[in-house]
């Protein structure tokens, strides 16, 4: 009964997630009035170019103290943020205009020609107070857009123009409870708040609960701001127009920037203050996705359900009711996958990449199931950034174990329990899959490197992932290797013949009927697919993960069903090497999804521009289809195997 309640309390919690629940990540921070708050700068970002580029890149203001950056985790370091300190600072519930900031340097040429070059981009910049990203709202045919982050500037004919001034919204809810611990926050957002006394913990003070910003384009007179400092005012009213621009950028001419804050008390409470960022329309759309992959589903059970109900379990009954001299009779009358019962459990070709592919689709299956379900239930919160990919790689290091041990024991059940070459088997396990993960990532790391992008992985962070893989997941991987070295092997449940049985001649290649499975598998999944595509490359919020998750559980099932049914008939017409068919019926969805990424990439993505751009999304779209194909063609081979074992452990042939 505890199980069942258990079972029951994270399916309602999943369902819940679907809607983007999630934990807040952090204690409430008490920011007393009149304290000051330190804005941020993360890398600017484009969906044009998807290469991040450092924010001091550009001739904008820099702070007093200078540049310094943020503690960063290895998941945001791997994502290419790179969040530093900036100008832009608030008091507490204080509002004010007219801020001077600063004057640029007279603009260079390779200045301006850099500048007019990240405004013809689309270049965003992106800005964080209190560990929460500038949203910005624009209004288009009578609905409310959401955008993180603001634009550099605009291209007007020939005109280039700059959004010099800021025009901020932060909101704030009064601070509830004055006991709970202040300064609690999650990444950057400890230094945000200067530490108070205990003195002052019964001063009323406020949450941040929301950061808006209205960037404008305004002319300045540079006379008026020959002499004044950062933070004065300056000194005639700016009106802040959005739907106007007049700050022309000129080479030889220097750039004013200014900004403005008001603070207005809001009725968010703090651990609902991310939702205007999660928020995600089109949750009919997911529930659809969800029906159409349990229609694949019935359909493919159904016939499931007839092969066994209908043909198996009724040759095995008409079989088992007959005496021995019967049976003899029937043995010389076999037909269809009868006959090959001595070559089922015949070795494939090239059993070691076999057993290897399989263990490391185990260990990248595990990896999606805990990284999924721990962020259905709202333990990955996006106030910690980078935690999802810091969780993904954690986790399949830990299931390195996982990946030796099945590789290991497959490996010793194909040789008939020979514990020979176990070691080979269980490091090549350890080595394989993240070997063309770091050979494509290198390329690709290399062409950020020549562009500058800060999407690029540093040198020490390429030494501690290398030291990560060789210290942790290697060892792990050998550990489970041993385990499996040391477990059963699984016995066949028939002989194998010394003569391989001929293969009679096929009306169709075989490998067409396994190409063409994949589509159904892929039919469970595009609708998702979409969404997650355009939170990679448009720059899309997705966390509806409770959705995911669901559809990750009906695309396993789909996938073995698939499978199954194609083993089911590559025996029926007598054709006994269903090993790697059975691994590739299932594991073909990654070609569909490669083409749909081709397809992503030509109808949706069309502003990408560059062949380095176009280099990096095909290269990252490859290496996110070869961890499809590892994990979905695993669990097609393992529901094969058991499908095959137990088929023929059901029949006394000899």
């Amino acid at each position: 009964m505890g199980n069942f309640g258990i079972w029951v309390l994270t399916i309602c919690l999943i369902f819940q997630s679907g809607y983007g629940f999630y934990l807040p990540g952090s204690y409430p921070l008490k920011h007393v009035v009149g304290n000051y708050l330190s804005v941020k700068v993360n890398s600017l970002t484009s969906i044009d170019t998807e290469m991040p580029f450092s924010y001091y890149s550009l001739p904008f203001c820099k702070p007093v103290e200078g540049v310094k950056d943020s503690a960063e985790n290895l998941g945001e370091l791997l994502m290419g943020d790179r969040i530093e300190n900036s100008p832009y600072r608030f008091k507490m519930h204080t509002n004010e205009t007219e801020i001077f900031l600063c004057q640029t340097n007279k603009l260079s040429s390779d200045d301006f020609k850099l500048l007019t070059k990240r405004i013809d981009e689309m270049y965003q910049v992106n800005l964080i107070l209190d560990n929460l990203p500038a949203i910005r709202y624009t209004r288009k045919e009578g609905f409310m857009l959401r955008w993180t982050g603001y634009p550099i500037g605009v291209k007007i004919k020939d005109g280039y123009y700059v959004f010099n001034h800021l025009k901020f919204k932060v909101l704030v809810h009064k601070y509830e409870e004055t006991n709970v611990a202040r300064v609690m926050g999650t990444g950057d957002a400890v230094e945000g708040v200067p530490s108070v006394g205990n003195k002052g913990s019964d001063v009323p003070g406020y949450m941040v609960v929301g950061f808006e910003v209205v960037p404008c384009s305004v002319v300045h007179n540079g006379d008026l701001v020959k002499n004044l400092k950062m933070y004065e005012k300056y000194p005639s009213p700016i009106k802040c127009e959005p739907t106007t621009v007049s700050m022309p950028i000129k080479e030889g001419e220097p750039i004013v920037f200014t900004y403005e804050v008001t603070f207005e008390e809001s009725d968010i409470k703090w651990p609902s203050r991310w939702d205007a960022y999660l928020k995600m329309e089109g949750a009919k759309v997911h529930w659809f996705s969800i029906l159409n992959s349990l229609m694949v589903i019935t359909f493919l059970a159904g016939i499931v359900l007839v092969i066994f109900l209908r043909t198996v379990r009724r040759d095995l009954t008409r079989y088992e009711e007959l005496d021995k001299e019967a049976q003899a009779m029937v043995n010389e009358e076999l037909s269809g996958w009868k006959l090959v019962v001595g070559d089922v459990f015949r070795a494939p070709s090239n059993p070691a990449l076999l057993c290897i592919m399989v263990g490391d689709g185990v260990q990248i299956l595990g990896m999606a199931i805990v990284t999924i379900l721990f962020a259905a239930l709202g333990f990955m919160s996006p106030a910690s950034r980078g935690t999802l990919i810091t969780g993904m790689l954690f986790s399949y290091m830990i299931l390195g174990i996982a990946a030796g041990y099945v590789a290991v024991r497959l490996w010793r059940t194909i040789g008939f329990g020979d514990h020979k070459g176990w070691v080979s088997v269980a490091w090549k396990a350890a080595c394989f899959f993240p070997g063309i993960a770091f050979f494509i990532l290198t390329i690709l790391n290399f062409l950020l490197w020549g562009s500058r992008s800060t999407g690029a992985i540093p040198f020490s962070l390429f030494v501690i992932l290398l030291l990560l893989w060789f210290c942790i997941s290697v060892p792990l991987t050998l550990v489970g290797g041993y385990f499996g070295a040391k477990a059963p092997h699984i016995e066949y449940p028939v002989r194998t013949n010394q003569i391989p049985r001929e293969i009679p001649a096929q009306k169709y290649p075989s490998w067409l009927l396994v190409l063409g499975a994949g589509t159904l598998p892929f039919g469970t999944l595009f609708i998702e697919l979409f969404f997650i595509m355009s939170s990679i490359w448009m720059g899309r919020v997705y966390y509806v993960f409770g959705f995911l998750f669901i559809v990750l559980v009906l695309l396993v099932v789909v996938c073995a069903e698939v499978s199954l049914v194609l083993t089911y008939m590559h025996l029926c017409v007598e054709d006994w090497k269903w090993w790697w068919k059975s691994f590739f019926a299932s594991g073909s969805v990654a070609i569909y999804i490669f083409l749909y990424s081709i397809n992503y990439l030509i109808f949706d993505l069309k502003s990408l521009s560059g062949p380095v751009s176009a280099t990096l999304y095909l290269g990252y779209s490859l290496f996110m289809v070869l961890t499809i194909m590892f994990a979905t063609g695993t669990v097609g081979f393992l529901s094969s195997f058991w499908f095959v074992h137990y088929l023929f452990s059901s029949v006394k042939l000899d």
